[in-house]
């Protein structure tokens, strides 16, 4: 695992980069442009993830225990066996955004509310695309 520690990267683009396993314990990450990026196994701990972007993330198993994500933007992000459990000024509405939680780690709260209202995001990628692929099948039948 890298080792990055107590470093600052503000409102740097890192698009479709490659970080997995990458340690970024307790690293400032304010408006940080990560959309597309693999991270996964990152360590994320205590981060400061401020104004993100995580659209298209892949953060399968990433651990984001006490990481600050107010305002990041989560849509379509990956969450897959991650660990969200006590993540700062993290919201349902930023939650509802994402791909897949399926068997992510969340405060007890959170995975409630999700369950009872988005429980399709508890599917796993090849479940979503399995169904997708079985739909799309049952509809081009009933156009011949």
């Amino acid at each position: 695992m890298q080792e990055i520690i107590k470093f600052n990267i503000n409102e740097a683009n890192l698009t479709k980069v490659n970080l997995n396993k990458s340690n970024f314990k307790r690293v400032n990450f304010i408006g940080i442009d990560l959309k597309g990026a693999y991270l996964q196994e990152a360590n994320l701990e205590g981060a400061n993830l401020e104004g993100a972007n995580f659209e298209g993330a892949n953060l399968r198993k990433a651990n984001l225990f006490m990481a600050n994500l107010e305002g990041a933007n989560l849509k379509g992000a990956i969450f897959e066996e991650a660990n969200l459990k006590g993540a700062l000024n993290l919201s349902i509405d930023q939650l509802s955004e994402v791909r897949t939680l399926y068997n992510a780690k969340l405060d007890e709260e959170f995975f409630i509310q999700l369950k009872e209202e988005f429980w399709f995001l508890f599917k796993s990628l090849e479940q979503q695309f399995l169904e997708y692929q079985h739909n799309l099948l049952g509809a081009m039948s009933d156009n011949l």
